[in-house]
């Protein structure tokens, strides 16, 4: 499962450098951070409109603006499709040392995930995150969002990541939908 986020550093970031270079940068304003004290009791993707927003108790903490899997807009059904899956999960856990700035695993895949990739005789995949940009790339900020170019996962920028790590934790929920 390691590989396949090795393998999106790899070919991401050329496909992050081509975006960089048919963008013109323009000035970005920031929304102001969270409260300190903010926690998140759930998060909700929504791939058609390519935004993750964070709750509490059912009001709009932050919605943001992400980038998501080259492998098109269907559900994730195994491992190496380059998919986005699509169900309720939760945050499993974190990676500090990711080979992306920071990195929030999503419980991806869930039982039932197990259970069809098997029935089809495929291995479900795995290592499904939210994460920052490659390490070493924070220069790219926003226009990572111009191409879809992770593995599986959903990206945000470095310092979009650093604010969701703070303030959403472990176990939270989160619901995917196309």
């Amino acid at each position: 499962m390691r590989t396949l986020c090795r393998r999106a550093a790899l070919i991401g970031a050329p496909l992050l450098l081509a975006a960089a270079a048919a963008a013109a940068a323009s000035p970005n304003e920031e929304p102001p951070p969270l409260p300190q004290d903010g926690r998140a009791d759930r998060i909700l993707v929504v791939k058609s409109r390519h935004e993750m927003t964070l709750f509490r108790a059912d009001m709009v903490l932050r919605t943001y603006m992400v980038a998501l899997a080259r492998g098109g807009p269907a559900p994730k059904r195994r491992e190496g499709d380059l998919l986005v899956p699509e169900g309720r999960y939760t945050i499993a856990g974190r990676n500090a040392r990711s080979l992306f700035h920071l990195a929030l695993r999503i419980s991806y895949p869930a039982p039932h995930d197990v259970a069809a990739a098997r029935a089809r005789g495929q291995p479900p995949g795995g290592d499904i995150m939210i994460h920052g940009l490659p390490n070493g790339m924070r220069w790219l900020g926003p226009l990572h969002r111009r191409v879809d170019w992770t593995a599986g996962c959903v990206a945000v920028t470095d310092a979009e990541i650093e604010e969701i790590w703070r303030v959403v934790p472990d176990r939270t929920p989160i619901e995917i939908v196309a």
